[in-house]
């Protein structure tokens, strides 16, 4: 594990030009076509009953059948603005691959189509924009690849630029999604998340309301936190989702390993 050391308050500095996120809408979209196809070809070459272990019970048939069903339930809201049911269950009755690669295919052709300004249901908020869907397909397909992959025997990076923009929406959108449901995550004072290879970086620090979550921004150049945790853009988003234990990233803590350790350990995504 990192630093042993507890600071009352740790002093975090760093010069590296951050990468900049949120992408554009469009920007998304040449890594989005690389994940699908990525994907799709796990589905043509593993073995679809292999376990997704980060996935409880399911395998990797089941993963493709989910991920298919989110692209076109993702689609129908950008092509409607209206929120659609959800059914992401629902049976290929034929060639997963194939139709798994049409979903994909639906979703790219949709997006590309579509005003990113417009109106749209989000997960965020009733009236939203369709630009949100760029990003959350986009991170969708990144973290469901990275489970594929691993049912599969394989590797799969994530790039860093969009693995530090999932560390963004995770924060700002998945995060206080739980919160409502589940209350806000242990954050007794302050913590800095750093991903080391992109330079972003996101001071938490506790809410001014007792019961709301974390009140979180990106920052840059001088910041003191209670605590620091240091990985990767990857590790970092991929602990965040739960796909890596804090023991596997083993990423540098200063400061009060007991606030990041909590907050680590917390549910902070659906």
């Amino acid at each position: 594990m990192g630093g042993k050391h507890t600071l009352p308050a740790h002093r975090f500095h760093y010069t590296r030009v951050m990468t900049a996120i949120p992408l554009s809408p469009a920007g998304y979209l040449p890594h989005l076509s690389l994940l699908v196809a990525e994907f799709e070809r796990f589905l043509r070459t593993a073995d679809l009953d292999a376990p997704v272990t980060s996935c409880g019970e399911w395998r990797l048939a089941d993963l493709g059948v989910h991920l298919g069903n989110v692209h076109r339930w993702a689609a129908s809201i950008v092509v409607t603005g209206e929120v659609a049911p959800r059914d992401f269950e629902t049976s290929p009755g034929g060639d997963l691959a194939d139709w798994y690669a049409a979903a994909a295919a639906e979703l790219l052709t949709t997006l590309r189509a579509a005003d990113p300004a417009e109106t749209a249901w989000t997960l965020s908020k009733p009236e939203g924009v369709k630009a949100f869907w760029f990003r959350r397909q986009t991170h969708e397909v990144s973290v469901h690849l990275f489970d594929a992959a691993s049912a599969a025997g394989a590797e799969s990076k994530v790039d860093p630029l969009i693995a530090a923009d999932g560390i963004d929406e995770v924060l700002g959108v998945m995060m206080p999604r739980v919160h409502r449901k589940a209350g806000p995550p242990p954050l007794p004072e302050s913590l800095l998340l750093r991903a080391t290879d992109t330079g972003n970086a996101w001071l938490l620090r506790p809410a001014d309301v007792a019961g709301e979550g974390p009140i979180v921004r990106r920052v840059s150049g001088e910041m003191v936190s209670a605590a620091t945790v240091e990985a990767p853009a990857e590790d970092l988003l991929l602990t965040l989702w739960k796909r890596r234990s804090v023991a596997e990233v083993a990423p540098l803590i200063t400061g009060d390993e007991s606030i990041a350790h909590g907050f680590l350990a917390a549910t902070l995504t659906p």
